[in-house]
């Protein structure tokens, strides 16, 4: 009976490299560390399920408790009073801008006014220069007709 010996494979040294600064391949070998191997990895137990039922206590937001001088305590939160002066201010804000917008419609209003009486007077005088011309042409014409028969 013979006794054989298992053999693992190894990994083979890396090629040698060229290199004008070194003096032997010995040298070469010497510098470079052996590639390390990766651990494996334990294996894990599995999570479980992920789905909670609704009437868990597990489910919904969680009360924190802080102390004052703690710096999630001191969050820019406002009080009732202050949410109250904030919407005074902002009604007072558009109240302001409403009164300004109104103000300036009835500005427009009355500049529109003004062009349309403008507009009027100037429809009007242009009809009576209208007329006016047409009456000063009908009389030349009557005039000029008139003229040539008693030559």
């Amino acid at each position: 009976m013979s006794t054989e010996t298992a053999t693992y494979p190894t990994k083979p040294n890396p090629p040698e490299r060229s290199d004008s600064s070194s003096s032997s391949s010995l040298d070469n070998q010497e510098m470079h560390a052996p590639i390390p191997t990766r651990p494996r990895l334990p294996s894990r137990k599995s999570s479980g399920t992920l789905i909670v039922p609704r009437d868990s206590i597990e489910v919904g937001p969680i009360d924190h408790e802080y102390e004052p001088d703690d710096v999630r305590a001191m969050s820019p939160r406002r009080t009732s009073e202050d949410l109250e002066n904030l919407g005074r201010e902002a009604r007072e804000e558009l109240h302001r801008h409403a009164r300004a917008l109104q103000e300036s419609l009835l500005m427009l209003f009355n500049r529109i006014e003004a062009v349309r009486e403008e507009h009027d007077k100037l429809d009007s005088n242009n009809k009576f220069l209208q007329k006016y011309i047409g009456d000063l042409m009908s009389t030349s014409k009557i005039t000029s007709s008139s003229s040539r028969g008693r030559k």
